[in-house]
């Protein structure tokens, strides 16, 4: 015959459970390897049992074909559900493989100029960094000094400066590092404009 007990308050660990703040974890003690003495079980429905021994909660979940599984194990006591696992890690692997395909590789992407670039490369160059920001990578701007060229920076910057404030007048990212001096070369790094969900009305 199953027993429980129920406590008359529900400790903070399973309160986060039931908000969904408590996240299952990938490795997880699956029927004879928890080491719980007492548990508290959740059916395989998501309804809370009670508080039970290890044996009885083992039991229950036996009788019904399916694995008992601690969902938190920092939980006192522990939380232990009733599922199957084979379908759960099944579920969870799709799950992980959708969130890798839906995820977006930012890559930084390098744009190398001179202190003396004319217009028309300039101009190249600028069409090559928006369309890396619009694909959603970051840009490094980097323009390398040769011998005398390294007296005068002020024409680099300028240069840098100009196609930051290009790429924001388009919409198409930001200044994320303004210019800056590394040894013989100067360096400014363009982010995309990262577009924020739009609040329901």
């Amino acid at each position: 015959m199953l027993t429980c007990r129920v406590y008359g308050s529900i400790t903070h660990a399973w309160q986060r459970f039931l908000r969904g703040d408590v996240v299952i974890q990938k490795d997880l003690r699956v029927n004879e390897r928890i080491r719980a003495r007492e548990v508290r079980l959740i059916d395989e429905n998501g309804a809370q049992v009670g508080v039970i021994g290890f044996r009885e909660a083992l039991a229950y979940a036996r009788d019904r074909g399916l694995d008992l599984i601690e969902v938190a194990g920092n939980a006192t006591p522990p939380v232990c559900r009733v599922m199957d696992y084979g379908k759960y890690r099944y579920e969870q692997g799709k799950r992980d493989r959708d969130s890798q395909k839906k995820q977006r590789m930012t890559e930084i992407k390098g744009i190398r100029m001179r202190p003396g670039t004319d217009e028309h490369d300039f101009m190249f160059k600028l069409r090559n960094a928006v369309r890396f920001l619009q694909a959603g990578h970051k840009v490094k701007v980097t323009v390398i000094f040769r011998s005398r060229e390294f007296t005068h920076p002020e024409f680099a910057r300028e240069s840098l400066t100009r196609m930051g404030e290009i790429v924001k007048q388009e919409g198409a990212g930001t200044v994320e590092r303004p210019p800056l001096m590394e040894g013989r070369t100067m360096t400014m790094i363009l982010a995309p404009i990262v577009e924020l969900p739009k609040a329901k009305e």
